[in-house]
C-alpha cells in the first residue's frame, strides 16, 4: 500500500514505516502531523485517484528530527570575461517517518 501525498510544496510517493526528508516543518521533534493532501492511493491494486485530492484520505508521520543537508553549489561563469562566483547553502530539512495511510 503507498499514497502519492503534498508534503510542504512537494508531492512524495510514501508507504506505511518509510522515512523521508522533507522541507523544514514547524512543528517539534516527535510531534505527529497529519497531511490531508491526498493525491493518489493504491491497496493492493486497487487505485483511488483524487481530483485533486482524495476526500477523507490523511497520512499520519511522526518528526523524527530537525537537521540541515549537504551543501548546495552554485557555480556561475561567464567565458573569456574573468568573471566566476561560488555560492552554496544548506537546505534546513526535517526527517520524518510515516506512521499511518487512512
Amino acid at each position: 500500500m503507498y499514497a502519492i501525498v503534498e508534503i510542504a510544496g512537494q508531492q512524495f510517493k510514501v508507504q506505511k514505516d518509510q522515512k523521508i526528508f522533507v522541507n523544514r516543518l514547524h512543528s517539534e521533534e516527535g510531534a505527529e502531523v497529519v497531511f490531508d493532501t491526498v493525491m493518489l492511493k493504491d491497496n493492493d491494486g486497487q487505485f483511488t485517484i483524487g481530483t485533486p485530492t482524495i476526500q477523507g484520505a490523511q497520512v499520519k508521520a511522526k518528526i523524527l528530527e530537525h537537521l540541515k543537508g549537504d551543501k548546495v553549489l552554485v557555480f556561475k561563469k561567464k567565458r573569456r570575461k574573468g568573471f566566476q562566483t561560488l555560492n552554496g547553502s544548506r537546505p534546513c530539512l526535517t526527517q520524518i517517518q510515516i506512521t499511518e495511510i487512512l
